[in-house]
């Protein structure tokens, strides 16, 4: 089996947003409490986060982090979470039917933000609350000081401002789980109008208005069109979230399923400019795929637990090598889309559909998934090049014409480096990849690698070593010319310097 791609130094897509590497910590499960922060753990710190799961986290290279919710955000009255802790109340959290300490407030998390080297990507409450309580929280994180909240905020031991300039205007708002469901008119105009007076507290800071929670929603389309309609002048970013199944355990069929990740953007994106079109705008909305991953490995055990449990394991998906390859496979199409894909959040970082696992009182390990998020956090900086590939194609029980190869190429200008990341979906053969460079007058192969040999449904639950990646000799550079290798079911990353 053979593939080409065709570039050109010259033929930039888009610069690549950082924050399309974000990720997403909610208040659900053992995200926090027994995930980042388990003050009785040996590698505790003196504010009791898990310093080992800090420098795991680290090795992601995570610039954006939502929080605190997700479906949490939708009941929560973020002034619960500030103040002294022996004070704060402990509320029945109805989202997941657990017990919230507050023991991790807005502090906590952004004192944890500045460990992880990461910015806060805020939601704010527009299930439960609204306007009132989303300009106070915003006024309390980035007023320097003189006001009521911006005070109230150094007077509980933050001098500085928080300056979060990253924010959600609730959560899945279409999604009758959600509590405080509105209709998309209900909705758009409340966003409409929390946006409005969050600007006027703060006009350096950028919003996301909920879109679509699924493009399987009955509403899809309609849902977009209407909101936007709305909040159109106000905003910055529609989101879009996505979770992956695959309970008829079909490999050729889910390894397609990102073929309906690039349809959701390009319909969302094609919404959004029919808003602007209509509206006569000059401005140009772009997208934040805020909640993506795979997740199916635990809903049967969710659904048998208790409620009322603090921090009970929820969502621990146990993933295997099949779902590494999926993942690597989203990373690339949302790369490929770059250039109105802003903002992404793999949701989630820690126990909670998670590339990051912990163990209480115990070890943190890696999934298979958090390889290729590493190497495309870490080398998948700069801009993206309009790719012209060729490759074979086959047809699945939900998808036509899959080709075999999924793939992407990234300037990286600073580092003087082409970096490629491509995928094999072929369960049984080799790929022959040749890719020709215009433009470069001198190639090298700096690193070749790729995450294959494994079974598919491999995990690293019980052999948390027993998943690397691992060179790949086959590449070499003849003129313009690279030529390689990729072997069946693989992950992979070529490094070329000029």
């Amino acid at each position: 089996m053979k593939a080409t791609a065709k570039l050109s130094k010259d033929t930039v897509l888009a610069d690549i947003d950082a924050r399309i590497y974000g990720s997403f910590v909610e208040h659900l499960g053992r995200a926090v409490y027994d995930g980042i922060y388990e003050p009785n753990h040996p590698s505790a710190n003196e504010l009791g986060f898990r310093e080992d799961v800090i420098e795991v986290i680290n090795e992601l290279n995570v610039p954006l982090v939502r929080y605190p919710g997700g479906n949490f955000v939708s009941g929560y009255n973020w002034e619960d979470g500030v103040g002294p802790v022996e004070d704060r109340p402990k509320r029945l959290e109805l989202a997941w039917r657990s017990v919230e300490t507050n023991e991790v407030g807005l502090h906590e998390f952004m004192k944890w933000a500045e460990l992880a080297k990461t910015e806060v990507n805020m939601a704010v409450n527009l299930g439960t609350r609204g306007i009132d309580a989303a300009r106070n929280l915003l006024e309390y994180c980035n007023h320097p000081e003189g006001t009521y909240y911006s005070d109230l905020r150094k007077q509980n031991g933050a001098e500085e401002p928080f300056n979060i300039k990253t924010w959600c205007l609730g959560n899945e708002m279409d999604g009758p789980w959600q509590i405080g469901h509105k209709t998309a008119d209900e909705y758009g105009r409340l966003a409409e109008e929390t946006a409005k007076a969050m600007k006027l507290v703060d006009d350096t800071i950028e919003l996301v208005l909920c879109g679509s929670s699924s493009s399987k929603m009955p509403t899809f389309g309609e849902w977009e069109y209407t909101v936007l309609e709305h909040a159109y002048e106000y905003v910055d970013f529609l989101s879009l979230h996505l979770y992956w199944e695959n309970f008829e355990n079909d490999t050729a069929n889910y390894l397609a399923k990102s073929v309906e990740m690039d349809k959701f953007i390009k319909g969302v994106v094609a919404i959004c400019d029919a808003v602007k079109a209509k509206k006569g705008s000059d401005k140009q909305i772009n997208l934040s795929f805020d909640e993506w991953n795979v997740w199916y490995h635990s809903k049967d055990a969710d659904s048998k637990r208790e409620p009322w449990d603090i921090a009970p394991p929820l969502l621990e998906d146990i993933y295997n090598f099949e779902d590494a390859l999926l993942v690597g496979c989203g990373l690339i199409t949302l790369l490929n889309n770059a250039d109105r894909v802003k903002i992404a959040c793999l949701a989630q970082l820690v126990n909670v559909i998670a590339p990051v696992m912990t163990i209480k009182d115990g070890e943190v390990w890696k999934q298979p998934i958090f390889y290729p998020f590493m190497q495309a956090s870490n080398y998948g900086r700069g801009k993206v090049l309009r790719l012209d590939v060729k490759s074979d194609t086959y047809d699945s029980i939900e998808y036509k014409n899959v080709p075999f190869i999924e793939t992407t190429a990234i300037l990286n200008e600073e580092n003087n480096e082409v970096v490629i990341f491509a995928v094999n979906r072929s369960q049984d053969q080799e790929m022959n990849f040749e890719t020709i460079l215009d433009g470069f007058d001198k190639l090298e192969v700096v690193e070749a690698t790729e995450l294959a040999d494994y079974d598919i449904k491999k995990t690293t639950e019980n052999d948390h070593d027993g998943m690397n990646i691992k060179p790949n000799d086959s590449f070499s550079v003849n003129n313009a010319k690279v030529t390689g290798t990729f072997k069946p079911l693989s992950w992979n990353m070529i490094r070329l310097a000029y």
